[in-house]
């Protein structure tokens, strides 16, 4: 690079940074996103439930319900042109015993103080008509239509992209170490050089009261990662279940989710364990038993359903529920931390939200892209027109979710290509089917050898 001076550089590319890093752009800032990681979605956004929520049970009048609805209304506006797919299954909150029956009434007040006015109770027979494999205990639960599923992937990619195609840039592999703020702009050491900005966004998620501090001397907030652990069943658990099964939540954890997946299969999920370490989030066969039992007591048609993958994922959690939004207009200074499960609906509305605050008090006026590029991002989703479907397909390389070369050679070398393995299973599902890349792996090695050299080594298939 060699202009290593912007209006904006952005710290994280997870799901929130690359919205963020999309609404400056298209207001007409030079962006920089910077992510310590070998590809985008490293961190805590590669492992979610990829729910599109309304909003219906967050605390009212709250930053966060404010992000999430507002997000929630732009991904419809935009996910047609971006080619973003949307599995409408609506939602229900079972309840399983009296206890959980009687508070369903006040989750569907808090709903509609909220402004989500469509939902409906639901007794025993009417939920069992809707969903006839739930088991039989289930007393009754709360409808909400408009709770639905996307891809988690593909739209923090179709993001950054976007962003990409405007003239904004992202840097992997790109660790922020230290910071000084000279007049009216930020030195960034970084392990990639030097880089000047007028404003920084801290969008670092797990690292985000690191970054903060290492900007502003302190952090206002602690991270305390809580580590979710899924379970996926195979595709064929999927005809089980047509609505996303929610608990009734607590305090702490909005609590262990059923729900069919935009590639055609089931997860169960997520647990919340806190832990001191930020870098790993492990599986335990004890745990993901539990999950295992869970779902069967739930749906009892799943006992014997094989399970095609196990993951973990950490949620940026911090001492208190709600977002940590800053805003430090003097320093050019804006902080998203504490972002938790819902961030991929509350991301675009994040990002506008942070534009707001800096255009309060504005270092330098911007004016918006008045023609900005806009193009789709590859079809994963199991319900519409894959590419193997389409003319010219020479070749499937992963015969377990039907990627073909053209998708792989189309993520190594797109406007934001594939860094390493796991970037390239997240923008195309190879060696992600029921033989976890047993059969493709090789394959997928040989058609990345020329980007990525020999560093696709069988240890790396199972991230």
């Amino acid at each position: 690079m060699k202009n290593m001076n912007f209006d904006v550089v952005v710290v994280g590319a997870g799901v929130v940074g690359c919205a963020v890093a999309r609404r400056f752009v298209l207001e007409g800032a030079r962006v920089l996103l910077i992510e310590k990681g070998s590809d985008i979605l490293s961190g805590a956004s590669k492992a979610n439930s990829a729910i599109l929520h309304t909003g219906f049970d967050a605390p009212p009048d709250s930053t966060e319900l404010s992000c999430m609805q507002r997000g929630y209304r732009e991904y419809l506006e935009i996910s047609g042109r971006l080619n973003l797919p949307i599995l409408k299954t609506g939602a229900v909150v079972a309840a399983w015993n009296e206890d959980e029956l009687a508070r369903l009434p006040g989750i569907m007040a808090q709903a509609r103080q909220n402004g989500v006015n469509d939902v409906q109770m639901l007794d025993r027979a009417q939920l069992l008509e809707r969903e006839p494999h739930l088991s039989s205990q289930v007393l009754g639960g709360l409808l909400v239509p408009e709770e639905h599923v996307i891809d988690p992937w593909s739209a923090p990619l179709a993001y950054l992209r976007q962003a990409v195609e405007n003239g904004g840039e992202v840097m992997c592999n790109t660790e922020l170490r230290s910071a000084v703020r000279e007049g009216s702009e930020w030195v960034l050491t970084t392990s990639a050089g030097d880089i000047r900005a007028a404003t920084v966004i801290n969008c670092a998620g797990v690292w985000g009261d690191r970054v903060e501090s290492m900007l502003q001397g302190t952090s206002r907030f602690t991270i305390k990662p809580r580590k979710g652990q899924f379970v996926v069943f195979d595709k064929v658990a999927s005809g089980l279940l047509n609505t996303i099964l929610l608990p009734v939540p607590n305090e702490r954890t909005k609590g262990v989710v059923l729900v069919r997946t935009i590639f055609g299969n089931l997860l169960v999920g997520p647990t919340a364990e806190e832990q001191d370490d930020r870098l790993h989030a492990t599986v335990e066969k004890p745990v993901l038993e539990q999950l295992i039992a869970k779902a069967v007591s739930l749906i009892p048609a799943l006992s014997g359903v094989p399970v095609t993958a196990v993951y973990a994922g950490l949620r940026p959690a911090t001492e208190r529920k709600e977002y940590r939004i800053y805003h430090d207009a003097e320093r050019g200074y804006l902080a998203a931390g504490g972002i938790r499960s819902t961030g991929l609906t509350a991301a675009l509305g994040l990002a506008a939200h942070l534009f707001d605050l800096y255009s309060s008090h504005p270092e330098r006026p911007l004016t918006p892209l008045p023609h900005p590029v806009m193009n789709p991002v590859p079809n994963l989703a199991e319900h519409l027109p894959r590419d193997w479907q389409t003319p010219g397909c020479s070749e499937v390389v992963c015969h377990c979710e039907r990627v073909t070369r053209r998708e792989i050679d189309a993520a190594l070398n797109g406007p934001v290509p594939a860094r390493d393995l796991g970037g390239l299973k997240r923008r195309t599902r190879a060696c992600m089917g029921r033989c976890q890349g047993f059969y493709c792996s090789s394959r997928v090695a040989e058609l990345s050898r020329e980007k990525w050299g020999d560093s696709l080594v069988a240890g790396d298939v199972n991230e």
